[in-house]
């Protein structure tokens, strides 16, 4: 089976009630640890790569890495999406090299730091939709912009993030304008801003509805209840690991980020059925690698210190699928197929070079 396209595990999700965590990547040691995780729990996955991801481990080799992973675990339903693409080379480029998925991230311009208008972000995404769904491959869009609403900033993540100061009015996706959007841009999911935003620092205080606007995802996912909704920016920033990390030598102090259970309420209740999660992985290798430096301090060799960080990555990954009830699911999208007396379509193909 292995990959498939976001638009094929979005629709199984959203008919069996269950969500998928996206998970990002940028190295051999996630990459496994992910796959390990849903190979042990039975769990489709959504693993994704922004262009900092892209940068740092060369096209070629995550390519081939993706590959790798596909060949070595076959019986988990895996989409390789691109995360925050910001122009239509860069979602090309993503497909030439066999994502599944990429997302079109017109909310800002090119630069990927200046908020763009509504017209732009929809001239951009239905581009992006036109090519993509030619070769099969699915689209995200996103409206409003990912930011704190507490203090109108965004956080950059890979180099990918608003400069300046935003207002209410311009942060949160408007419902009206979402309903249009999904129907002129036809995308496969959509990307909600409601106060979540990329790193540790989300919220200063145990976050409420003036900060954390569920009610907007609530909104969007009654005017589209057949529309399959993202949350970005949706680590839950486990104190633990803060402790370990600090504990270790390192300097986190107020981190705070989603709470798990408004997270498990928009997926029961508002349509949510892709989660991204990057820096509850990043915790969690960051503090198994530091508790290793701090208490083996002659320790040199590599794998002693990412063994460990794999091994925490893989249970941060389980504690996902289970939360988000993907757990138990791989085997139910090979079913599906099967009871139809055929094996899994594969909308998508990688294009040739020219």
């Amino acid at each position: 089976m292995a990959r498939i396209t976001l638009r094929q595990l979005l629709d199984h999700a959203a008919e069996h009630d269950y969500a998928l965590p996206a998970f990002n990547i940028n190295n051999m040691e996630q990459g496994l640890a992910i796959m390990e995780a849903a190979e042990a729990v039975n769990s489709p996955v959504i693993i994704q790569a922004s262009r900092g991801a892209r940068n740092y481990a060369n096209d070629i080799m995550l390519a081939r890495m993706i590959d790798a992973l596909a060949e070595i675990y076959p019986n988990i339903p895996v989409c390789m999406h691109q995360d925050h693409g910001n122009g239509p080379a860069t979602c090309a480029t993503a497909i030439q090299y066999g994502f599944t998925s990429v997302m079109m991230d017109g909310s800002l311009k090119a630069d990927a730091k200046t908020p763009a208008d509504y017209d732009y972000n929809v001239r951009v995404t239905r581009a992006v939709v036109d090519m993509a769904h030619w070769v099969g491959a699915s689209v995200e869009g996103e409206l409003g912009v990912l930011g704190s609403l507490e203090t109108g900033m965004g956080e950059k993540e890979d180099g990918h993030g608003f400069e300046g100061k935003l207002g209410h009015d311009q942060l949160p996706t408007d419902p009206d304008q979402a309903v249009e959007f999904v129907k002129t841009t036809q995308v496969d999911a959509l990307a909600i801003a409601m106060g979540t935003s990329h790193g540790a620092y989300k919220f200063s205080r145990k976050p409420d509805g003036a900060v954390l606007a569920m009610g907007v995802i609530e909104e969007i996912h009654r005017r589209l209840p057949n529309t399959h909704l993202v949350m970005h920016g949706s680590s839950s920033v486990p104190q633990e690991f803060i402790d370990l990390v600090n504990k270790y030598g390192g300097n986190m102090p107020n981190a705070k980020g989603v709470p798990e259970d408004q997270i498990s309420m928009a997926v029961r209740n508002y349509g949510v059925c892709k989660v991204n999660i990057d820096t509850d992985l990043r915790l969690a290798m960051t503090a198994k690698i530091r508790e290793v430096f701090a208490t083996k301090p002659a320790e040199f060799d590599p794998r002693n210190y990412l063994g460990p960080a794999r091994e925490a990555i893989t249970k941060m990954v389980q504690r996902k699928l289970h939360m988000l009830n993907s757990a138990g699911k791989a085997d139910e999208i090979t079913r599906h197929w099967e009871k139809l007396g055929r094996p899994l379509p594969r909308y998508y193909s990688k294009p040739k070079a020219a």
